[in-house]
């Protein structure tokens, strides 16, 4: 049986997971989960801790096992650690000794593509035997990559085999979001459903429903939905960036939405994304000087 099927030991854990609830999965009861289990179990609550900013906790954890699953996890909290060459060469290495094991494809899938090496973090994933974390993340590529036409032929394809699961509900509401039009409500309705749910409420969630929110032009209740976001994490910097967007949509200062963000983190891709384009306005604007009339 997949682990990770609706009757399969795993399923919980898993959307504890990919809803971004990562307490709950790090502190996830695993005492009574079969044996074959107890290593899949341990690599989520692994991935758990490195996403609530526990790399070293993690990669001291798993220094030293022999276990492909427990090598790539080294390699992701190196990531984040800010050891970004040698986790690729740890992936690398993997990806040559064990890429049929699904950990290695979707975990070094994630460090390659953080690392911006697409083509080679979805040469790995290809790889995968009907893995919908796998097939999640190759959407998230090919969103990336702005190939909106792979992300749909991709979670299509998925639909046809997982139906109700709830990473093609995501895949296809990430997609939804990107194409626009009437796609934005049904992907809001997606979001709203788990960001308003006590059971699985998070701080991704709540995200996820603001950018909706802001897509449908409810600025109001994007607005309350990153208030719940930051109410439960002051730092996240995903909540704070997207405040920073909502304050500058409604015509309203960002500086300290934008002040907060460098702090939290600096090197986020909003604030990039900025540096760049500030850049490229300032070379354009030297090519042209004042005209003083006489």
């Amino acid at each position: 049986m997949d682990p990770y099927s609706a009757e399969g030991e795993l399923i919980n854990i898993h959307n504890h997971f990919h809803q971004g609830q990562y307490q709950e999965v790090v502190d996830y009861g695993v005492s009574t989960l079969s044996s074959e289990n107890e290593l899949p179990a341990r690599v989520l609550q692994l991935r758990a801790r490195i996403a609530l900013g526990q790399a070293e906790d993690a990669l001291a954890d798993v220094t030293g096992e022999k276990e492909p699953e427990l090598q790539a996890i080294a390699a992701l909290a190196e990531q984040a650690l800010g050891n970004s060459d040698k986790a690729v060469g740890i992936i690398e290495k993997l990806a040559e000794s064990a890429a049929d094991n699904t950990t290695v494809q979707v975990v070094g899938g994630t460090v390659l593509q953080a690392a911006g090496k697409s083509e080679e973090a979805l040469a790995l994933l290809s790889q995968h035997q009907g893995s919908l974390d796998a097939v999640a993340l190759i959407v998230q590529i090919h969103l990336q990559q702005n190939r909106n036409d792979l992300a749909i032929k991709e979670v299509t394809a998925a639909r046809r085999w997982a139906q109700d699961s709830l990473l093609v509900n995501l895949a296809e509401s990430w997609v939804g979001l990107r194409l626009g039009g009437e796609k934005y409500q049904q992907a809001f309705y997606v979001f709203e459903e788990l960001a308003q749910a006590p059971a699985t409420s998070s701080v991704r969630s709540l995200v996820s429903q603001a950018v909706a929110e802001l897509h449908l032009g409810r600025t109001e209740e994007a607005q309350a939905a990153l208030d719940q976001a930051l109410k439960k994490e002051p730092k996240s910097a995903e909540a704070i960036a997207n405040l920073l967007v909502l304050n500058v949509i409604a015509g309203k200062d960002g500086a300290e939405q934008k002040t907060l963000l460098e702090a939290t983190d600096a090197q986020h891709p909003l604030l990039v994304d900025l540096a760049e384009k500030s850049d490229l306005f300032d070379k354009a604007a030297s090519k042209y000087s004042a005209k003083v009339s006489a």
